[in-house]
């Protein structure tokens, strides 16, 4: 008669990582560049996330459920960054308030409430925490309470400690993240150079510019006129500032210094754009030049910049 197994199996874990933004930019950026406000560096926050998550991967063998990316934006509008962080396979974006003052509103809490929630539900055996508050105490022990580990990742301080003495007993695993690994994802945000404004053009260049293509078609056929630039080009201004008013001129900065828009947003303008015209720009593969021209456009004269157009 066979014996049975009587050892029990391992159960394979399942994690999620739990990303206080606003903790992780924060030291990075001193600890990196000396930098007291986000506004003073760039993050190529997709590139971080993806180094994240393998590095989660070599910690903990087991399934990742997702990664919640916890940060704040005005009236919880995502910026630019924001929402292409968003599309990413397995990032979960979470979003506080931001006051007038800079301050975030809300992410403690929502941090919080998910880590509670994911262990409550049996959603996962372990949690990575990337965070440095107190207030995420309570949290982390009601956590432990339903059996869930916690694996408190921290960003290597420039001096001193960054995270709450408390947060790091409570803890089951402790792990500072280096500056070394975060540095090739950190850079000094490019200070725009004012540029004196070109010349006004003369009436003949300006007519130059804007000649018509002559369009060919078979005999006995006629002709399929596209949308006129200069109609197209004022669209493209249109909608630039409606996003400046509606989603404010932080975000909008976040695009200088341009050409080239994130395919996120650069799909966002052609649909408001194809609103506004009333038709489809997709077979007008010029239009979709013309509408970044006249975004651009209207996005430079906003910071005070030399009016750079990609086309002719």
């Amino acid at each position: 008669m066979a014996i049975p197994d009587l050892m029990p199996h391992p159960v394979a874990a399942k994690y999620a990582v739990l990303v206080d933004v606003g903790y992780l930019y924060a030291a990075a950026g001193e600890v990196l560049l000396g930098a007291k406000e986000r506004k003073e560096y760039r993050v190529a926050a997709d590139e971080l996330i993806q180094s994240l998550q393998k590095h989660a991967e070599q910690r903990i063998s087991g399934e990742l459920l997702r990664i919640y990316w916890y940060d704040a934006a005005r009236d919880r509008v995502p910026t630019v960054d924001q929402r292409v962080i968003a599309q990413l396979p397995w990032v979960k974006v979470r979003l506080g308030n931001l006051n007038a003052r800079g301050q975030q509103k809300g992410v403690d809490a929502q941090i919080r409430s998910d880590l509670e929630a994911l262990a409550r539900h049996h959603a996962v055996t372990d949690t990575i925490l990337l965070a440095g508050d107190e207030d995420m105490v309570p949290a982390v022990e009601a956590a432990q309470a339903y059996g869930v580990r916690i694996h408190l990742w921290g960003v290597e301080p420039p001096y001193g400690t960054n995270q709450a003495e408390r947060l790091v007993w409570e803890s089951d695993t402790v792990e500072v993240i280096s500056a070394d690994f975060l540095r090739p994802f950190f850079s000094r945000a490019p200070q725009p150079v004012p540029v004196t404004p070109p010349a006004a053009p003369s009436p003949a260049q300006v007519f130059a510019g804007r000649a018509p293509v002559k369009p060919h078609a078979k005999p006995g056929q006629v002709a399929k006129l596209g949308p006129s630039r200069p109609r197209v080009e004022d669209v493209g201004e249109h909608v630039a500032q409606k996003w400046i008013l509606t989603r404010g001129r932080d975000n909008i900065r976040d695009l200088l210094p341009g050409p080239i828009l994130p395919t996120v947003i650069d799909t966002e303008l052609l649909i408001e754009a194809e609103k506004e015209l009333g038709h489809s720009l997709r077979p007008y593969p010029e239009a979709r030049v013309w509408l970044r021209d006249g975004f651009w456009a209207r996005v430079y004269r906003e910071f005070d910049l030399g009016v750079g157009v990609s086309s002719k």
